[in-house]
């Protein structure tokens, strides 16, 4: 226990930059204090003592904003960042060293009994305002983008950003988790890649209707027929499907399978 309490004052000033002094740190940082909190409710939790540790987390949640369950199993060094509006359900487990931001949920879905809040890994990132819901796995190394929903398993190293969470492998890209501006805009990827297509797909639209015409004009108007010699005749060729476009792009792949879609 003193070990991870240890943990967890140390892991602040190796990731905030504000914090300046070890009296500042136990009195202004609502995550410690949230954390110490949760620690001895967790000890009577697992101890079969009621009551008592959830009036433990009730104030936790009153003096600094974050709802812990008392049934959480939390590793150490684990850092959460402001705090406020932080809510972790009763079978969540988060890992060592990850790394917490505000308005976080780690919640459940629907009314089952057992295993029903998410796993995270070691070192995991969950940016401010995300949502991780449900039994889900959550490996290592994972940096879940700010505002992000995360309602599926999300393998180890990986950035999972939008709404519902999509996955970008980042496998051997070593990464700060404090630089959430590095996060990858999934949605302007494929919109751009879209719209390289809208104009290929123009162009070769063009191309094909030129060569018909000259294709037109070249045809001889056969004897006492009654179209004009300023009249095209009519071609029999299945221009719309040789306009079909199979080229598989990985970009809007990605994205589409990320979405579950």
């Amino acid at each position: 226990m003193l070990k991870t309490l240890r943990a967890d004052f140390r892991i602040i000033f190796d990731r905030d930059p504000a914090a300046r002094n070890w009296l500042e740190v136990m009195f202004c940082y609502p995550g410690l204090q949230a954390l110490l909190f949760h620690r001895l409710a967790h000890w009577l939790y697992c101890i079969g003592l009621p009551l008592i540790p959830r009036l433990i987390s009730h104030l936790s949640r009153f003096i600094t904003g974050i709802e812990i369950h008392p049934g959480a199993t939390i590793g150490q060094g684990v850092f959460i960042d402001h705090g406020m509006g932080v809510v972790i359900g009763e079978t969540a487990i988060v890992g060592d060293f990850c790394l917490i931001y505000q308005g976080v949920t780690l919640g459940g879905t629907g009314k089952e009994s057992g295993k029903r809040h998410p796993t995270l890994g070691e070192n995991v990132v969950v940016g401010a305002g995300a949502k991780v819901l449900g039994n889900l796995q959550i490996g290592n190394n994972v940096r879940i983008g700010a505002g992000s929903v995360v309602l599926r398993d999300v393998p180890s190293n990986c950035t999972v950003v939008g709404v519902p969470g999509r996955i970008l492998y980042r496998s051997g890209v070593k990464v700060n988790p404090l630089e959430h501006g590095s996060l990858p805009d999934s949605e302007a990827v494929v919109i751009r890649t879209l719209l390289d297509r809208i104009e290929t797909l123009e162009q070769q639209m063009e191309s094909l209707q030129q060569e018909r015409v000259l294709m037109v004009e070249q045809i001889p108007v056969a004897a006492g027929s009654s179209t004009s010699k300023g009249q095209y005749q009519t071609l029999t060729t299945q221009e719309g499907n040789n306009l079909s476009c199979r080229i598989k792009n990985r970009a809007i792949q990605e994205f589409l399978d990320g979405s579950g879609i």
